[in-house]
């Protein structure tokens, strides 16, 4: 969810190790199958997160080449940075895309909004490969429309030279005045009030406006402690000793850790999100087909052991957990001990109401020092007209004693 960079550093290290074909041929479990539109001239759009499948970048496999190689389907690639984004595409209908890779709730929301079509199973031979764990669930649970495509947890990174050992465990270190200024917050509303709310002791999902609104107050406190509300900053700032704690995604916390050795993690003790990452197709599809295809071809065993090396997220695929070695599957991080995952929380869509109410939520607490700001800059001017007035009494006051000082030495009189 939300990847921006490859794990070069754990991908070296798999090298040899791993039985990933990164020539330009991937092998299939029916290679028939993914001919049927050769020659045709087909192209599909799909839209995903950043650095979110695997491009060959890193010495493995090129996905999106090894598709079009295979299918003769052009696909045309674009990314989005949040649930919220690409949802205003949909809604507004400015957009027309074949594949979407959106998170748990906003699959929800999507389908109750009339928004995606329902999936031809026949069409997708290996999602015999996905585990019984990740279907039907509360995000579909009539299993129509999504194929889960990763998955996850929101753990709290930290900088072990900056942040003392006695302070962690909690999501209480985000609220620790001893940091002001070094801590970073996700940059979007679910994840934020999810934490707020779980510190607090409520369900991550809101259920009513009172929690809401005590969630609302506590980040209004904690504001002044943080450096920014960030997505793809995070990165820079953490690899590079800008920041010292920060709470975001599994995946991204390994690409960090590789990069900066300083870097660790734990688990809040109160609980947090565990997330899966789905792949849809919206109902402006107008090649579902072809999308169909893809969606299988990612789930080829070796096409989802390739991917799942790159981002460095967890695969529900259990053939491409059989491919990659025990120094990933074994990962604690990637792949959290029972204890940790029975604290977890899975996001579920909310009402329309409460959606609204998050929203306002959001935009109130991102926009709470600006009302400062309103304050603060009328009472700037006032000061500053009230300095001007004071200059400019004093100068007139001086010219008066100068030009009194004058006639008295010269006789004469100051009118």
């Amino acid at each position: 969810m939300k990847k921006l960079f490859a794990i070069a550093a754990v991908a070296l290290a798999m090298v040899g190790t791993m039985a990933l074909p990164v020539s330009a041929q991937v092998t299939v479990e029916d290679p028939d199958y993914y001919t049927r539109f050769k020659g045709q001239g087909k192209s599909i759009n799909v839209h995903n997160w950043g650095e979110y499948i695997s491009d060959g970048g890193d010495g493995g496999m090129d996905v999106i080449q090894e598709f079009e190689d295979l299918t003769g389907i052009k696909v045309n690639y674009t990314t989005f940075s949040t649930n919220e984004e690409v949802y205003a595409r949909l809604r507004n209908g400015g957009a027309s895309y074949d594949l979407l890779f959106p998170s748990d709730y906003m699959v929800s929301r999507m389908i109750q909004e009339g928004m995606l079509n329902p999936l031809n199973f026949d069409n997708l031979p290996n999602y015999k490969y996905i585990d019984e764990s990740f279907r039907n669930t509360a995000s579909d649970p009539e299993n129509l429309y999504s194929v889960p495509y990763t998955w996850g947890t929101v753990v709290m990174i930290y900088n072990t030279t900056m942040v003392d050992e006695m302070d962690l465990g909690s999501w209480d270190l985000l609220w620790n005045e001893k940091y002001m200024g070094e801590i970073l917050m996700i940059g979007n509303s679910r994840d934020t009030f999810g934490i707020a709310l779980k510190r607090l002791g409520y369900p991550m999902n809101p259920e009513n406006q009172e929690q809401l609104d005590e969630a609302l107050e506590s980040l209004k406190d904690q504001k002044p402690l943080t450096q920014a509300y960030v997505m793809d900053e995070i990165f820079d700032k953490m690899i590079g000793g800008e920041a010292s704690i920060a709470p975001y995604y599994a995946g991204d916390a390994l690409t960090m850790m590789a990069d900066n050795p300083d870097l660790s993690y734990f688990f809040p003790e109160e609980g947090t999100n565990r997330f899966i990452d789905y792949v849809v197709i919206p109902t402006c599809s107008k090649e579902q087909e072809c999308a169909e295809m893809f969606m299988n071809f990612l789930m080829e065993p070796e096409v989802a052991a390739a991917n799942i090396e790159y981002i460095g997220y967890s695969s529900p695929n259990t053939a491409a957990l059989e491919l990659l070695p025990p120094e990933v599957t074994e990962n604690p991080l990637a792949y959290p001990p029972d204890e940790v995952i029975e604290k977890t929380e899975a996001w579920i869509n909310l009402s329309d109401e409460m959606n609204l109410a998050v929203d306002r939520a959001w935009t109130d607490l991102l926009s709470s020092d600006e009302e400062y700001n309103r304050w603060l800059i009328p009472i700037l001017m006032v000061l500053a007209i009230l300095a001007s007035i004071g200059i400019n009494v004093t100068r007139a006051y001086r010219r008066r004693r100068e030009k009194a000082l004058y006639d008295s030495l010269n006789g004469t009189k100051t009118p």
